[in-house]
């Protein structure tokens, strides 16, 4: 299954930098294995925010779920999901075409 997530951290703005920039660090790290397993398909950043639009993809709800928890940011995010499934446009490229173009 694929959902499109929308993410929006929202971190105390006492923290000191060093302790942002290891937050983000894990952040990176974590979102690079999701990558490297299949879960994270892509990611945009939002242009002015700490936030991003993102596809993903999972076998469950709660297999998203429990992806999204290891997030090392999760308790300061807000999460937004969708579930979305193939465009009937995208199927009639695949089969004129082969695979869409890449980003």
């Amino acid at each position: 299954m694929l959902f499109m997530v929308n993410i929006v951290v929202h971190l105390p703005g006492d923290w000191p930098r060093e302790k942002v920039e290891q937050l983000a660090s894990a952040e990176t790290a974590r979102g690079m294995q999701c990558i490297k397993e299949g879960k994270l398909r892509r990611i945009f950043r939002i242009v002015g925010q700490r936030a991003n639009f993102s596809i993903w993809e999972a076998g469950s709800p709660e297999e998203l779920h429990a992806t999204l928890t290891s997030l090392p940011m999760h308790p300061y995010m807000d999460v937004s999901v969708t579930p979305i499934i193939k465009h009937s446009t995208t199927e009639a490229w695949e089969a004129a075409h082969g695979a869409m173009p890449p980003f």
